[in-house]
């Protein structure tokens, strides 16, 4: 079923809306892309592709959903018949062709593409995300199975790469609800602490957890991409895990690492702390993990390469020479990665992740956003890190949490 979304204006009289004029610029350069290598159709599969061109902010991408970008013409968003209602009070200049529970997408998919999609023609898909099942992706290319059907998924993450002036102030909104929401999380785990509730008083990581994710509403923030990563040092190698009920003890160090989320946009950060006293070699991780965040800032600015900064990460890190046991100190392998719009259950953008790595050739760019990240693993875990801007002659640091050596 095709549905077609109207509005009404105060005569009375229907009218199909137009985009914002910061989407209508996105479709035109998009169509301006298509036209040079020479597709016909585009036809989106993440829900930050969507968001980036239609301005859906919603939840129901968990149902297969497909916006079909053509040469001309209005785009076709192939969705769930429960979101009608959605759709018509945030994109009504879609045309929204519905699938109902049970019948699934396959058939209004071949009618859409088949309307859009000559002969012969050549169809862009974003193929690499996590939202486009294998079975669907062979049913979109045998819907039109005259034409051939090329993978565009890093043309439009490139294309999302350098922010807009709107995107930055979102994006600036972002940092300040990430600080303010990092402030509650320490000052609940530093309230632990010196009333000795941390030894066995009662104060667990996840009342902590708590502290940063109400901050992060009340303050106008948005469900991230990732909920806030709360948890011990002892456990820092334990990626992406998170509070579990654990009781926060005087002595050990706490990892917390949180983005506020403002129009989808993201600015990270993390800090490591330490609870009624430092650990023997906190001190000398802090100071390394400190040195290679600098030296990272330092060295990202437009026209970089990814891998340049790594490198000025990596060797400050590692300044203090070999360790004990003459052997270097092992390395993450990233110091940061691109980030903006996310949604469940990632806060980069989807799977794919444009990382600071020793064997990235990606060019740094004026615009582009980063969650610089540094992550230290010798003489104990620690990191730090914050979200930057690359600015016309270097980076600018948006998150503004104090990086000292935190005892609490």
């Amino acid at each position: 079923m095709t549905v077609t979304v109207t509005v009404t204006d105060r005569t009375g009289r229907t009218r199909r809306s137009r985009p914002d004029a910061e989407r209508r610029r996105r479709l035109a350069a998009l169509r301006a892309e298509m036209h040079r290598r020479g597709l016909d159709v585009v036809a989106l599969t993440s829900p930050e592709s969507v968001y980036y061109y239609a301005g859906l902010d919603h939840l129901g991408y968990f149902a297969f959903t497909l916006l079909v970008i053509p040469h001309d013409g209005a785009p076709v968003l192939v969705a769930r018949a429960m979101e009608r209602p959605t759709l018509r009070a945030q994109v009504p200049w879609l045309r929204h062709r519905a699938f109902l529970d049970g019948a699934g997408p396959a058939r209004e998919i071949a009618v859409v593409l088949a309307g859009v999609v000559p002969r012969g023609g050549r169809v862009g898909l974003e193929r690499s995300g996590m939202f486009l099942p294998p079975v669907l992706d062979a049913q979109i290319a045998s819907a039109v199975p005259s034409a051939t059907v090329h993978d565009v998924t890093t043309m439009l993450r490139d294309r999302r790469a350098v922010k807009s002036p709107a995107e930055i102030a979102c994006t600036r909104q972002a940092a300040r609800i990430s600080d303010l929401a990092m402030a509650a999380a320490l000052a609940a785990a530093g309230g632990g602490s010196a009333t000795g509730r941390g030894n066995g008083g009662g104060l667990t990581d996840t009342k902590v957890a708590a502290q940063a994710v109400h901050t992060m509403i009340a303050e106008g923030g948005q469900t991230p991409g990732f909920a806030p990563l709360v948890r011990p040092t002892a456990a820092l190698d334990q990626e992406h895990v998170t509070w579990s009920g654990r009781e926060l003890r005087p002595g050990e160090g706490l990892f917390v690492e949180l983005s506020g989320c403002v129009q989808r946009y993201h600015a990270p950060l993390s800090r490591t702390v330490y609870l009624g006293r430092t650990p023997p070699g906190a001190k000398r991780a802090h100071a390394a993990a400190l040195a290679g965040l600098r030296a990272a800032e330092a060295a990202l600015c437009p026209g970089a390469t990814a891998a340049a900064v790594y490198t000025a990460w990596q060797e400050a890190v590692t300044a203090g020479g070999p360790s004990r046991t003459g052997r270097r100190p092992p390395l993450r392998h990233h110091c940061g990665y691109l980030v903006g719009i996310g949604f469940p259950p990632s806060w980069v953008g989807g799977g794919d992740v444009l990382g600071l790595r020793a064997d990235s050739r990606a060019v740094v760019r004026e615009g582009m956003t980063f969650h610089l990240m540094s992550w230290t693993t010798r003489p104990l875990g620690h990191v730090v890190s914050d979200t930057v801007l690359v600015t016309a002659d270097g980076c600018e640091r948006l998150t503004a949490t104090p990086r000292d050596l935190t005892v609490l």
